[in-house]
């Protein structure tokens, strides 16, 4: 039997392919969204976060489909084997139907109350019949004590395809982070129940271990706030009437951390951060909200916000504001309201360090004439902060883990912060 030559093979090659893409093509629809996030009644979207205080509470959210009427959590101190599972307890959820451009859902939570501090606990939820795994997450400690958190800027575009690799990146770099915090847009269109299962999918187990801080953005607004905002998250009502789980603080082993909503009742919300910030708090003091009082370009500052809240935050010693909006990276020095107008050349006696910074694929161009001290356009980034005592580290970080931005900030008594600027070698991240 003759070989057969080189050329009919590479012609039968070409062939094979060729229909096996044609029959592809055909029997390779796109799912739609209906499918790929339909619930069910296996809890999926679960997600920690905090409407009390971090020492002694801890809050869960989770979604089914429309069959399962009620849920159920149960929760142990964790141990080295299986065992603890014998002491688990069990906590009725409160349950809200959420109906969105895809179908029903509901929309379960529970408040694990009575915590012991600096603890580690095992949980679950579900209905009592279909569970999910048990995961783990650990409360604050009462006192002052070194912790970190990440910082994302946007993420709101193509979350799925784009922004996976951001959050997994920066988990992997800071995996024991208290909690992640969120300066707004986590979605482009505020009631797509698709994008909020993109951002769920992006995240993954992460959001199960790793408590959620988020403000709200311009994105999380269509005629009002998100319907899917409250349902999914359960955030601190401590807030001014109306803006509840928008506006409201908690405080974290020595940082006191408030949340802004930069997006409606802006005049409001002064007096409720006067009283915040008013008397003995933590040492540190940590902002954020959406847009941004200083940007990467001027003409996407928001002069009338910055004239608004920037005084109380001088007045009041605020040490870092994280923002977001601007699809670009920008950082300043310390800033204070007065000393704006000289711009970078001028020497502020102290003041705020302000931060924007993006998450998420759409980018915008730096501007020539900003007042931030270090810019960046093109960069997918994240932010590793760390509060140690005295002293705050702060990294911003791009995709792949390289450093773009680092300094430190060290309390003075009676006197400005200090700030260090760090070198900065591009090298990857631990």
């Amino acid at each position: 039997m003759k070989p057969t030559p080189p050329t009919v093979l590479a012609l039968i090659a070409i062939s094979t392919l060729t229909a096996v893409s044609a029959q592809a093509d055909e029997q390779s629809p796109r799912v739609p969204d209906y499918v790929v996030y339909r619930p069910t009644a296996v809890p999926d979207r679960i997600v920690l976060c905090w409407s009390g205080d971090p020492v002694t509470t801890q809050a869960v959210n989770w979604r089914t489909d429309a069959s399962v009427l009620s849920g159920v959590g149960q929760l142990a101190p964790a141990g080295d084997g299986p065992g603890f599972v014998g002491t688990a307890q069990t906590f009725e959820a409160t349950t809200v139907r959420l109906d969105t451009d895809l179908g029903p859902a509901h929309y379960h939570a529970v408040n694990f109350k009575d915590l012991a501090p600096d603890t580690t606990y095992a949980y679950r939820v579900g209905d009592g019949v279909n569970w999910s795994e048990w995961c783990q997450f650990r409360t604050a400690a009462r006192e002052p004590r070194r912790f970190s958190f990440i910082y994302f800027g946007d993420a709101q575009n193509e979350i799925k395809s784009m922004w996976s690799r951001v959050v997994r990146t920066a988990y992997r770099d800071a995996p024991k982070a208290a909690f992640l915090l969120h300066a707004g847009d986590l979605v482009d269109a505020a009631n797509s129940d698709g994008q909020w299962g993109e951002w769920f999918y992006a995240g993954g187990f992460i959001h199960r271990s790793t408590p959620c801080v988020a403000t709200p953005g311009n994105h999380e607004y269509a005629d009002g706030l998100s319907r899917h905002w409250r349902p999914v998250f359960s955030f601190p009502l401590n807030g001014p009437k109306g803006l509840e789980e928008t506006v409201y603080y908690f405080d974290y082993q020595g940082a006191r951390i408030v949340s802004l909503n930069s997006m409606e009742q802006q005049e409001t919300q002064i007096r409720w951060l006067e009283r915040v910030l008013s008397g003995n708090r933590p040492a540190w003091t940590i902002l954020t909200f959406h847009y941004p009082i200083y940007s990467a370009a001027k003409d996407r500052d928001n002069p009338e916000l910055r004239a608004a809240w920037q005084p109380v935050f001088d007045g009041f010693k605020v040490d870092l504001v994280l923002q977001g909006h601007d699809h670009a990276y920008a950082r300043s020095g310390l800033m204070a309201h007065e000393n704006v107008a000289e711009g970078v050349t001028k020497r502020s006696p102290g003041g705020t360090v302000y931060v924007v910074s993006v998450s998420g694929p759409k980018m915008y161009a730096v501007k020539e004439g900003t007042n931030m001290r270090r810019t960046a356009q093109g960069m997918q980034l994240y932010q590793v902060i760390t509060v140690d005592g005295d002293h705050l580290r702060y990294e911003s970080r791009t995709a792949i883990g390289r450093l773009h931005d680092a300094f430190t900030l060290r309390k003075r008594p009676g006197q400005v912060n200090d700030l260090v600027e760090l070198p900065v070698d591009g090298t990857p991240g631990p």
